[in-house]
């Protein structure tokens, strides 16, 4: 049986930032990570928007076994002793250690009528993607949130011939303002999308199409952490140390792990690429010892066509606003606030360089006005 002083069980960003993290405080500790990949960690971010732009795949590699770690590939980790400190894989490995950390992530969410949908999430998938859509093939992209947005764009400025449908009133309609997701929506018809909107993927829709892929989102994967008794709330809890079910060597970060959010007063689970690189590597020197608590408020960013954003907090379209546009569509940014009008999210729309400043506006908790949101525009 394999032994480590550290188990990482997930192969995703989180953790190998964890990895990172403990490797900030101990440099000789000996540390095992499993994933259910047959890749090593990657960089996911660029499978909807650099790949796609021309940027190389061997760009995305993150050298995790360059850190002195014990990689093994193409292995889920199916059950935790967390008493006995062992952990069993599904080929029948067993793992020795002294503190565990679950990265498990997350599963993409299914279609009941397309068992062979590309349903977006790994190295994998983006390559199966690529190889099946040549130029001006007809591609079905179901989903019009912030997967599927980036891939219709991806797919359409490369040659395909894109159909998106989803049953919201417009494209990124659960985050953004009803006016810009209606902005959204026509300016991807005009780049030759064919969006359909307020439509479910039917049988007959999904037959009509050589290519699918689904864009649906996930469901964290908590199996692990609830067979083995920790909490499981939409994620496994955990404290503001990433320290879970109330134990000093059970930890969960990432994609899979529910945390406190203090700037918003609320438990949070995020699935973006900054919250799995900054949470698995706190969690990570936590791990080591270095026992600083979480208090990072999460971003994320998207490329659609020529425009693009940054978000912070909690950016949901049933939010009350304050907006302040350059250009409609074009440049602005938009407050989402609260019934005191203290800001809970910003959406920064091609306004770059300002997620600190309104991260700090955030955490401020004062109301804002329209001459706030201006000042942060520019």
């Amino acid at each position: 049986m394999a032994s480590y002083k550290y188990l990482i069980v997930g192969g995703g960003m989180t953790g190998d930032a964890a990895v990172r993290g403990i490797r900030d405080h101990d440099a000789d500790g000996s540390i095992g990570l499993v994933g259910a990949e047959s890749h090593p960690p990657y960089n996911r971010p660029p499978l909807s928007k650099a790949l796609w732009q021309g940027k190389n795949e061997d760009s995305i590699w993150r050298r995790t076994e360059d850190l002195g770690t014990t990689v093994t590939l193409g292995r889920r980790v199916v059950s935790l002793d967390l008493d006995g400190h062992t952990a069993t894989d599904d080929a029948g490995g067993g793992y020795e250690y002294e503190r565990v950390l679950i990265a498990t992530g997350g599963t993409p969410r299914r279609l009941d009528d397309a068992p062979d949908a590309i349903y977006f999430r790994t190295v994998d998938d983006y390559r199966r993607l690529r190889e099946t859509c040549d130029e001006g093939k007809p591609v079905l992209v179901v989903g019009g949130g912030f997967i599927g947005s980036e891939l219709a764009a991806a797919l359409q400025s490369n040659g395909a011939r894109v159909t998106m449908v989803f049953p919201d009133d417009g494209i990124g309609a659960r985050l953004f303002p009803a006016e810009l997701a209606r902005f959204v929506t026509d300016y991807y018809r005009e780049k030759g999308v064919d969006v359909r909107t307020g439509e479910l993927a039917s049988p007959d829709l999904l037959g009509g199409f050589d290519v699918v892929v689904a864009g649906l989102g996930i469901e964290p994967n908590t199996d692990l952490a609830a067979a083995a008794g920790l909490e499981v709330d939409n994620g496994v809890v955990v404290d503001d140390h990433g320290r879970a079910g109330g134990r000093a060597d059970v930890f969960a970060a990432g994609d899979v792990a529910r945390f406190p959010e203090p700037a918003l007063g609320v438990s949070a689970r995020v699935e973006h690429e900054d919250h799995a690189n900054t949470h698995g590597r706190v969690v990570g020197a936590n791990m080591a010892g270095a026992d600083a608590p979480y208090d990072h408020l999460p971003f994320f960013y998207s490329d659609l066509f020529d425009l693009g954003y940054e978000a912070v907090g909690e950016v949901d379209s049933r939010h009350a606003t304050v907006e302040h546009w350059k250009e409609p569509g074009r440049e602005g940014v938009v407050a989402y606030v609260d019934e005191a009008q203290r800001p809970r999210g910003f959406l920064l729309w091609n306004v770059w360089g300002k997620v600190d400043h309104a991260r700090e506006l955030i955490k401020a908790g004062e109301p804002v006005d329209t001459s706030t949101v201006e000042g942060l525009a520019g």
